[in-house]
């Protein structure tokens, strides 16, 4: 079967599902969990519908383990629509920016983990129970207790070379049971490409001083980087990984935009 085929077969087993979520609506049942990413590994994945706006095949999915489920998002790489500048296999820079994340200490993208789901091999991203009114340009104007963490997110975005990072990636995610708001970065799909291609709307931080904390992240990519990244990416999108870590040492400042065209589109 070819790979348009089997796109073609999946389309249809969830056609009917996708209808009624519309239709209806999904609850979210988000209990407490102890370890994310043992419940995103281990967990049983119930389907529950396709997300709308979305060019591949994504699913929002309860993921079942002991009693207890959260709401997560599976990303198999058979609903994957074939592009000329990445090789197939989207799902696993997902999770290699989630590990690349972790490794720097930032801690901006909701866990994610590879593994089998009910349509193959998939990235299964934990799914942050966000108010979805808001988004990057709405954060920054109201929120600058959080400008910290978007800093951190753009910081990700050049180490990872995101190729689109639109305002609506960027999720709120509001206080709750005494834990301070937050925002977390989703949609790594498009990264690791190893000719330089940043598009984000985070262009705020231009020309400031990259903090101490990612100058240093970045000093430690150009001596190795984590297994766990290399081994989801080729040696090209390695060693680019390296040379983008070794220009924010030497540059120690946030990239500017002078040509005013590196935004993905649309903005949001």
């Amino acid at each position: 079967m070819t790979d348009d085929a089997a796109r073609d077969d999946l389309d249809e087993d969830v056609e009917d599902d996708f209808d009624e979520e519309e239709q209806t609506g999904v609850r979210l049942h988000v209990d407490d969990i102890d370890d994310p990413i043992d419940h995103l590994l281990r967990g049983e994945i119930e389907i529950e519908g396709r997300m709308p706006y979305s060019s591949n095949a994504t699913f929002l999915v309860h993921v079942h383990h002991e009693g207890r489920s959260h709401p997560a998002i599976y990303k198999p790489m058979k609903g994957e629509r074939p592009l000329w500048d990445f090789e197939p296999g989207l799902h696993r820079r997902e999770v290699a920016t989630y590990l690349l994340s972790e490794s720097l200490g930032l801690g901006v993208v909701p866990p994610t983990v590879l593994r089998d789901g009910p349509h193959g091999e998939g990235s299964v991203q934990w799914f942050a129970v966000a108010n979805h009114a808001e988004h990057y340009f709405t954060i920054f104007e109201s929120m600058p207790e959080l400008h910290d963490r978007l800093r951190d997110i753009a910081a990700l975005d050049i180490l990872a070379n995101n190729t689109d990072r639109k305002s609506g990636h960027c999720l709120l995610v509001p206080e709750r049971d005494a834990q301070p708001a937050s925002v977390w970065g989703i949609d790594h799909g498009l990264c690791f490409a190893p000719e330089f291609k940043l598009r984000t709307v985070i262009w705020e931080f231009g020309d400031e001083e990259l903090p101490a904390h990612v100058i240093a992240g970045a000093n430690r990519l150009v001596e190795r980087i984590p297994l766990e990244v290399a081994a989801l990416l080729n040696d090209e999108e390695v060693a680019a990984i390296q040379g983008r870590a070794a220009w924010m040492v030497k540059e120690r400042r946030f990239p500017t935009d002078d040509t005013g065209r590196r935004y993905p589109w649309p903005l949001v």
